[in-house]
């Protein structure tokens, strides 16, 4: 290409190191490469225009002989410079390894896409639970829009009768090489043709599906619970499994119940009779109720046990929180002077001042 600049095309100074021309070279050769272009003829041409510029400038003895003279020829060596056209000439920037290195890129590049196999992903299924359903195994269903592999083309997304012409060689079965030779073109292997695309999927390789799945929900979950289901997700694509389904709770809140882990919390009133004198009361659990001996002098907002009353444990199997009961002294109401009176004779008998050890009376 007699005038043209080599160093302008390739973007480089005219001091530039042999270094810096060879990346600026794989640079451009990736983007304008014809296998990364198909049919862009503008791209194919400025590809070997930089193809060319390469070969001269990665050649010091070339280059030398382009200095001089603002072109190369081999007539221009044969005048004036040394040496040919030698690959093995080339050192550091050897043309020949660069364009492997660049060609097996494009190569990887262009059958990413190709029948690898691909794990389907997964599908996330949130589902709302009372807090006494959570506290017990149950089995619920529910219907999942998913993904299944194509039966027609088996999930690879092709028709094994119709053909289509092949997007690398344009039906041509042959390849143009940098160096202007043609090779079998082996998308498919020089055919022409590589196979269509499945009418049923249009290519995909699987095909949507809505699915009922009965799904076993285990005693004490909690909000943000993830329950897999293994293999219920979306479908893989050219032989690759199907990815999983995962069952995401969330637990609404109950009347006087709090949970703190596997442990459970519930506050419980109690009359000032029965916390002075002591009682048996009744407390509620998740189970039912319970019995709760309130011992004599019991102050409000004391906490009591009962073990192995709170939610089942997902991580140890069998085992069970605690239920923490705080009780609330309330007071007695004054329904009639009778009551009245009973609570000042009360008040009378018993003096006692709380508040002595503030230093108040």
């Amino acid at each position: 290409m007699p005038g043209s600049d080599y160093y302008k095309i390739l973007g480089v100074a005219r001091t530039a190191k042999t270094e810096d021309i060879k990346k600026a070279y794989r640079r451009l050769a990736r983007r304008h490469h014809p296998d990364v272009n198909p049919g862009n003829k503008e791209a194919e041409e400025q590809f070997k225009q930089i193809s060319e510029a390469f070969e001269v400038l990665s050649d010091p003895k070339k280059r030398e002989v382009y200095d001089r003279y603002g072109y190369y020829s081999e007539q221009a060596a044969a005048a004036g410079a040394t040496g040919g056209f030698d690959f093995s000439n080339f050192g550091a920037a050897n043309f020949k390894d660069i364009f492997s290195e660049i060609f097996s890129s494009i190569r990887g590049q262009g059958q990413a896409g190709r029948a690898h196999p691909s794990r389907g992903s997964d599908i996330e299924y949130p589902i709302a639970l009372t807090f006494e359903e959570a506290m017990r195994e149950s089995t619920v269903r529910i219907e999942v829009d998913r993904s299944e592999t194509c039966q027609s083309c088996r999930g690879t997304g092709q028709s094994g009768d119709a053909t289509a012409t092949c997007p690398l060689c344009q039906g041509s079965g042959q390849r143009s090489s940098i160096i202007g030779s043609s090779t079998r073109c082996a998308n498919c292997n020089g055919s022409g043709k590589v196979p269509g695309q499945c009418s049923t999927c249009r290519g995909a390789g699987n095909v949507p599906k809505r699915e009922g799945i009965s799904v076993k929900i285990p005693a004490g979950v909690d909000t943000g619970s993830r329950i897999r289901v293994p293999a219920k997700g979306h479908a893989g694509t050219h032989g690759g499994g199907a990815g999983d389904l995962y069952i995401v709770t969330r637990v609404g809140e109950h009347a006087y119940f709090k949970r703190q882990g596997d442990n459970i919390y519930c506050t419980v009133p109690v009359t000032v009779p029965e916390a002075a004198l002591g009682a048996k009361i009744e407390v509620p659990t998740v189970d039912g109720k319970a019995l709760l001996r309130v011992p004599p002098g019991t102050q409000s907002g004391q906490k009591f046990r009962l073990r192995e009353r709170g939610a089942p444990s997902l991580r140890a199997g069998g085992a069970r929180g605690d239920q923490f009961v705080e009780v609330r002294i309330t007071l007695p109401k004054i329904i009639s002077e009778e009551t009245k009176e009973l609570l000042q004779k009360f008040a009378r008998y018993n003096q006692e001042n709380p508040r002595a050890e503030m230093g108040l009376e």
